[in-house]
């Protein structure tokens, strides 16, 4: 049989009488057939558990057949019965014997997916850039006010310096993150209950695509404010579920990076932004119409695109719909096996979650999220990791960056031009968390970025001091704002979303991501709002200073209440804040900071750090793709491509 052939065979015809699991007993099994899991409320030895170690063979097997006919997956029962042997042990894949033994094209896909962790289907990149356009229509939304911000107070009556102008030009700022945290984002349980992901997010594009047109045509600072608010609702839905869609459909391998995309592109709509706000910067009264209105651009594409990506997996396993949860796998993964041993392995932790969690209302999932342990430590920590991102300042300079640079003596213009200066960077900055992200972890991001923003923002704020008949005036207050974004950019700016879409169990993914989002963008709201008059009272150098202060306080929050997620499943992470939170702190007070100190302050190389968690399984090695005799295109075949051939 040639190398194509081994991947583009049929799927075995499914014989249940020859392939039934023959009975044994509990004595002959040498084990308990009932496995004692961790509890995923109160996880004190800090273990990481498979959900299917310790079940015998034989029992797993005849599970699987139970699930198979269950769900109406019959068709695909041998390869289900393979795939939970790789889920239930998945660095002995090559070990396994008998019916279930895998065939050399699956061995090559799973040792491939550790070596070339890139290479993934062109559904899964589809997925991908549809999910980063979603993204870039909410950093175009964002920035558009920015430029406008120079402009529309003045055609409303509202530009001059009373309280009452100040609090309603930020009130018009922030109505988008009013709307997004009020209603916005607490709409995204019911619409993804009912509509799914993919539906939820077509249902936010129309509003993104709808209301910048609105807005730009508005006669009065009553109708933008209302416009502004409708917008917040599609931005509140969106950023809501578009990292979930992305993490739920990502391997572990790359789902920090491929989730973190969400942060990476509102930064690039950030920077189109500023480019729309330069190109119509000049054209008179109605600039600040066709920067606002400019914004419904990339929604376009995502209103086309979306209907072309494959729904949630997991989604549909929470729904009971395994058949087509399968069907999405086989399109998301290279191969098969990779997408049995996924669906199985997610149904699995899934029966385990729904045995402590249980099932409930939209209601009581939302007190769930602050009375089950479990649940309480995901939501803290999503918490701290949103509520930084508003503390560190960043979006004060995306809101008014030109209305600072103004400030610091620079003409309108010359503010828009520092503020495309500022957007570039915000974006290219971005890329080097595509790798850092799952290699350095989430954590230490945000702990190596947090003291590096707290400095150069305060160091924005000196040079502010300088005469302002100075040539280096603006020119270094610009430049370390530029640094300060330098540094934003590859930690606090991608972690969140991409953090907070991790954290929850799929009963409460919805929920908790919506609780989240709601916290990032209600104080994204308080900045808007106060952030003009914190400016009138204590000046650029006052303000930064200020937020420089937060910077530090955000360091200490997640120093304490922050654990690490790279490189684990979405199901794994139910033992990580299984872990009590007592445990956490006093694991870093004792154990990870007297290690750091050691290492990096008396430079003692010689120094190691205690793991906090156990795994029930080794890391997974990097096997050598040239020991199995399959060619390149072997492993590019997608898990759609051999459902087709198979069906053939």
């Amino acid at each position: 049989m040639s190398e194509k052939e081994v991947v583009s065979a049929p799927l075995p015809a499914y014989d249940s009488a020859a392939s039934a699991p023959e009975h044994v007993s509990d004595s002959e099994k040498g084990h308990h057939p009932t496995v004692v899991h961790v509890d995923i409320n109160k996880n004190l030895e800090a273990k990481i558990q498979n959900p299917l170690a310790g079940i015998p063979r034989a029992q797993l097997l005849a599970e699987v057949e139970e699930f198979a006919h269950e769900n109406g997956l019959d068709n695909y029962v041998p390869i289900l019965r393979k795939g939970a042997l790789v889920a239930q042990d998945p660095t002995c894949f090559e070990d396994i014997q008998g019916a279930e033994a895998l065939d050399v094209a699956e061995i090559y896909a799973l040792k491939r997916e550790i070596t070339h962790k890139w290479s993934a289907p062109r559904t899964l990149y589809l997925t991908i850039i549809t999910c980063s356009i979603g993204a870039a229509v909410q950093g175009w939304d964002q920035e558009g006010s920015n430029g406008a911000n120079l402009t529309f107070p003045q055609q409303f009556g509202i530009g001059s310096d009373t309280t009452r102008d100040v609090f309603l030009v930020g009130l018009i700022n922030s109505a988008p993150y009013i709307g997004s945290a009020l209603l916005g984002c607490w709409l995204s349980d019911p619409l993804n209950n009912y509509f799914g992901r993919r539906g939820t997010i077509f249902i936010s594009a129309i509003f993104c695509l709808i209301t910048p047109i609105g807005g730009a045509v508005t006669q009065n600072w009553q109708q933008l404010l209302a416009t502004r608010i409708l917008l917040g609702l599609g931005m509140g839905i969106k950023a809501s579920t578009v990292p979930i869609f992305a993490a739920e459909n990502s391997p572990a391998a790359i789902r920090g990076a491929l989730t973190m995309t969400w942060q990476m592109w509102t930064a690039f709509g950030i920077w189109l932004g500023t480019i729309a706000n330069l190109v119509v910067g000049r054209v008179g009264p109605i600039a600040w119409r066709l920067q606002i209105g400019s914004a419904f651009i990339p929604a376009v594409p995502l209103c086309a695109l979306i209907l072309f990506c494959p729904e949630s997996p997991r989604w549909y396993i929470k729904k009971g719909r395994f058949p087509e949860a399968m069907e999405s796998l086989l399109k998301l993964r290279n191969h098969p096996i990779q997408a049995a041993r996924d669906l199985y392995a997610i149904h699995a932790q899934v029966q385990i979650e729904s045995k402590i969690i249980g099932k409930s209302s939209y209601i009581s999932r939302f007190f769930d999220l602050f009375r089950v342990p479990r649940l309480r430590r995901a939501t803290g920590a999503a918490f701290v990791v949103m509520i930084a991102q508003q503390l560190c300042g960043i979006n004060i300079i995306a809101f008014y960056s030109s209305t600072v640079f103004v400030a610091a003596g620079a003409s309108p213009f010359q503010a828009l031009l520092a503020s495309f200066g500022f957007g570039a960077i915000n974006f290219i900055f971005a890329f080097p968390a595509f790798w850092t992200i799952d290699t350095f972890g989430r954590r230490a991001l945000l702990l190596f970025t947090f003291p590096n923003m707290a400095w150069s923002l305060l160091a924005a704020g000196l040079f502010n001091l300088l005469p302002e008949s100075s040539t280096a005036h603006v020119a270094l207050v610009a430049v370390f704002i530029y640094i300060f974004a330098a540094f934003y950019s590859p930690g606090e700016g991608p972690v969140p979303f991409a953090y907070s879409a991790e954290v929850f169990p799929l009963s409460h993914r919805e929920v908790g991501m919506a609780f989240a989002v709601a916290t990032n963008l209600f104080w994204a709201a308080v900045l808007g709002i106060t952030f003009p008059r914190i400016l009138a009272s204590l000046g650029v150098v006052g303000a930064f200073g200020l937020y420089a202060g937060f910077n530090v306080l955000g360091f200490v929050l997640i120093f304490l209440w922050v654990p690490e997620t790279k490189q684990r499943t979405l199901e794994e992470l139910d033992y990580i804040f299984a872990v009590p939170s007592t445990l956490f702190i006093k694991y870093q007070f004792t154990k990870a900071l007297p290690w750091w100190f050691k290492r990096w302050v008396l430079f003692q190389k010689n120094a190691t750090l205690e793991p906090l968690y156990k795994f029930d399984r080794p890391p997974v090695s990097a096997p050598s793709v040239e020991e199995t005799e399959v060619s390149e295109t072997t492993g590019t075949t997608t898990g759609a491509d051999v459902k087709r051939a198979s069906d053939n």
